[in-house]
């Protein structure tokens, strides 16, 4: 099937052509720019600007491209894993967490066309805002250049994740994966502190994970929530070395040394 090329004139938000420009460089593909800012309009900027289209319908069509591209992905690289394992991997790598994370590498916030109520409580850096925008990105592409350039585009976005989801453990979080691994190799529940600085709208947060009363790790971000991650997933890279043998001499006395710092904006990428 030949996708279609173009929509009919919508009525979405003027288009940038700037925003569209510099978002598609980013993508690394070209986009209509109709079909860029329909992507880019949120419900909240629709409503308050008297009913323009949202980007709802894009969002489900590029659900639906990118977990058919993930599906097929996992089922090629892990050819001995059972259906189960596949399934828990594929909803990490499709998690709302997983893809406002992508959103946060390519800046996507800044471009999301919000109402101002939305805009005001924080809306440009909500996982759910974020994630629904990837894929009502990855919708638009779809219908300007087919599945096969889609897919391109969703294994440049998502291939880390789906590196990251083969280590994660059955919570698929970083919180859960560095509770399972403290337990696996006899230390105890990690527990977190967690200190924020600055105004309520731009409050940023810094979380520090102690084992054993020992820091692990730190991470920062513009929530509570997600410097916790940042810095259960810096302490997961330390404590994984411990496992593996790889940690420093100390370890013969069952301290881990030289914990870790992780930003929520870093790309993550576990390793074995």
């Amino acid at each position: 099937m030949t996708p279609t090329k173009k929509t009919k004139k919508s009525g979405a938000a003027p288009a940038s052509g700037a925003t569209a420009a510099g978002l598609t460089n980013k993508l690394g593909i070209d986009i209509d720019p109709e079909l860029v800012v329909l992507a880019l309009t949120h419900r909240s900027f629709a409503h308050e600007a008297g009913g323009l289209p949202t980007n709802e319908r894009l969002e489900f069509l590029g659900d639906t491209v990118l977990g058919l591209t993930v599906t097929e992905a996992l089922y090629r690289r892990y050819p001995d894993l059972p259906e189960g394992d596949l399934a828990r991997m594929r909803a990490a790598t499709v998690s709302q967490r997983a893809l406002a994370s992508v959103a946060r590498e390519i800046d996507l916030g800044q471009y999301i066309l919000l109402g101002r109520g939305e805009s005001a409580s924080g809306g440009a850096d909500k996982d759910s805002i974020l994630s629904d925008t990837v894929e009502a990105l990855l919708g638009a592409i779809y219908l300007c250049h087919g599945l096969e350039a889609t897919r391109t585009v969703i294994h440049r976005l998502v291939d880390p994740l789906i590196e990251v989801a083969a280590n994660l453990g059955a919570g698929l979080d970083w919180k859960t994966s560095l509770q399972e691994l403290a337990a696996q190799v006899g230390r105890s529940a990690p527990e977190y502190q967690v200190e924020g600085v600055g105004p309520d709208h731009a409050r940023k947060f810094t979380a520090t994970v102690l084992i054993d009363d020992e820091v692990m790790g730190t991470g920062t971000g513009s929530a509570k929530k997600h410097a916790e991650q940042a810095a259960a997933e810096s302490s997961y890279q330390v404590l994984l070395r411990y496992r593996d043998g790889k940690a420093s001499d100390s370890k013969k006395s069952g301290d881990v040394k030289g914990s870790a710092t992780k930003h929520d904006s870093d790309k993550a990428r576990p390793k074995n």
